[in-house]
């Protein structure tokens, strides 16, 4: 494999470990999302440690510098770090720096010296002009000098997470990008999806799929401006991420009582999943294109919102491509406000999965959204629905979560039997003849719904479809028609029924038929889901 880079790319720290979540409330995530047992993260081996101006690893961590006006809640606020780039120091001399004692050598050697400093050193990224680059522009519509000088973030999440977690991930990632988007010109990438828990179909290849497969891009770069990852590569000029942060938790952990915002580079709590390569280079999952390579790898334990890592990005590193491994760590900027729906609205499922459910609905379940009061405005900016308005199909929506949740959740989860109960009740109580039903149970199991429950549908897809949409593509479906039923339960802390909640209230239904949930048969308080109204 040929292999390109500078060695004036010096490491950080390279030491480092994978930190649990944090347990802050503002996370929401889903813990039945979470694959039982030991972390697949200790898969990676242990990279070697390289010396670097920030000394070797276990020393004292360095406090970056706060967000201007971020919220700084508690006794302290992290000091200012200078605004040098981390490993300048020990950098050698750039190529620039070489060429006036160059050129006194000859002229052959000068041209040769010009034609090696343009492919090794590329220009930093400049800072655009004011009004030229802002939030809500999309990275397509972009002139090429501003493609040409903008910067690039990009992220992952911890391996075991989820579908729907990762959604809700990117929400909180693209609020980070619109603060960075007052200071610089700085465009997402989006992950590529992959190796998750729950695609667990054989013999279909589930890896590098693009975000187009699920989710309408132009509708994103409405929000804010976005990439693909092969778009990124072409752009970037090779497979190399300059600068790669390991998002983690406090070691110390957070106590209880005051809570305050703060992040600082420090050692690595967890073994690291990536490692050093012949060429000192770091390799890594990188959603499965074994291609690519990180240069610099270092750790950051964080405890807060996702813009307070803003001032590392602009202040600490003059890096042009940052990736932030763990962003799960982050918390929201602002939970249900106003940016929080316009990401989660910009999110529209890619029209090809919608057209599938649509048709799905009209042949077996009566449902069209002219006779449900569900229609569509392909531009999520120009739809304003008042809740109340959708009347949904004439079927009863349901999300029956199993497999770990049946473990995990004991409490909170019913028996199968237990289940079909609550929904004839319901569909008596709403005079309905069909439910639907999104379920991962095992094929036992939904053998045993069917004789139980004859009214029952599900979207079964051919292989030929399977391999079409994919796990994900299919989990879009199911969602899809159970957001457009007269009355729809969920399951507790699912984060599957927590998406369907959001897509329901984008459509217009009244919050009575949607925030509901299965309760477990011992479950003294059966507290059902909070409303999260909307907001323009």
């Amino acid at each position: 494999m040929e292999e390109r880079g500078s060695s004036a790319h010096a490491g950080l720290l390279g030491c480092g470990k994978q930190a649990p979540a944090s347990s802050h409330p503002k996370h929401r995530r889903d813990p039945g999302e979470r694959v039982p047992g030991p972390k697949r993260a200790a898969r990676g081996r242990a990279a070697r440690v390289p010396r670097t101006d920030l000394g070797e690893a276990g020393q004292e961590s360095r406090v970056l510098s706060p967000l201007p006006g971020a919220r700084q809640r508690g006794r302290t606020a992290p000091r200012t770090a200078p605004r040098s780039e981390p490993g300048a120091a020990s950098r050698p001399r750039t190529c620039a720096s070489h060429c006036p004692e160059m050129a006194a050598r000859g002229p052959g050697r000068l041209l040769l010296l010009l034609g090696l400093a343009a492919a090794l050193c590329p220009p930093r990224a400049a800072q655009p002009p004011p009004g030229a680059f802002q939030a809500g522009h999309g990275a397509a519509s972009l002139p090429a000098a501003a493609a040409g000088r903008r910067r690039y973030l990009l992220y992952d999440v911890n391996p075991p997470e989820g579908f729907n977690l990762r959604r809700d991930v990117y929400i909180r990632v693209a609020s980070l990008l619109k603060t960075l988007l007052k200071s610089e010109a700085w465009v997402l990438v989006l992950p590529p999806w992959g190796r998750l828990y729950h695609w667990q179909s054989p013999d279909i290849h589930q890896v590098r799929i693009p975000w187009s497969e699920f989710f309408d891009l132009p509708s994103l770069n409405k929000n804010i401006p976005v990439i693909e990852y092969e778009q990124f590569l072409a752009e970037s000029g090779g497979p190399f991420i300059d600068q790669v942060y390991v998002l983690q938790s406090y070691a110390e952990g957070w106590k209880e009582g005051t809570w305050e915002e703060k992040i600082d580079e420090r050692p690595c709590i967890d073994q690291l999943m990536y490692s050093k390569d012949k060429h000192e280079y770091y390799r890594g999952w990188f959603w499965g294109y074994e291609e690519t390579r990180g240069l610099n790898v270092s750790c950051l334990s964080v405890q807060g919102s996702a813009s307070i890592i803003a001032p590392v990005l602009l202040k600490n590193t003059s890096a042009r491509s940052v990736m932030l491994d763990r962003a799960e760590n982050l918390l929201h900027d602002h939970y249900g406000g106003r940016d929080y729906w316009n990401t989660r609205r910009s999110m529209v499922f890619a029209k090809h999965l919608r057209v599938v459910g649509d048709e799905f609905r009209r042949k077996y379940l009566h449902s069209t959204d002219e006779a449900d009061r569900t229609d569509y405005n392909e531009d999520w900016t120009q739809m304003k629905v008042k809740l109340g308005t959708a009347v949904g199909g004439p079927y009863l929506g349901v999300h029956l979560r199993r497999k770990d949740f049946i473990w995990g959740h004991r409490e909170d989860v019913p028996s199968l039997h237990g289940a079909v109960k609550k929904i004839r009740s319901l569909m008596e109580q709403h005079k309905l003849k069909r439910v639907f039903i999104a379920t991962d149970a095992i094929v036992e199991e939904t053998e045993e719904l069917k004789k139980l429950l004859p009214e029952m549908v599900r979207f079964e897809p051919t292989w030929e479809e399977l391999e079409l949409y994919k796990d994900g593509g299919i989990a879009i479906i199911d969602q899809w028609i159970c957001a457009h039923a007269r009355y729809f339960t969920g399951t507790s802390v699912s984060t599957f029924s927590f998406r369907i909640h959001e897509e329901r209230e984008i459509l217009g239904f009244d919050p009575k038929t949607t925030y509901n949930r299965f309760c477990g048969e011992k479950e003294r308080n059966c507290e059902q889901p909070t409303h999260w109204k909307i907001v323009y």
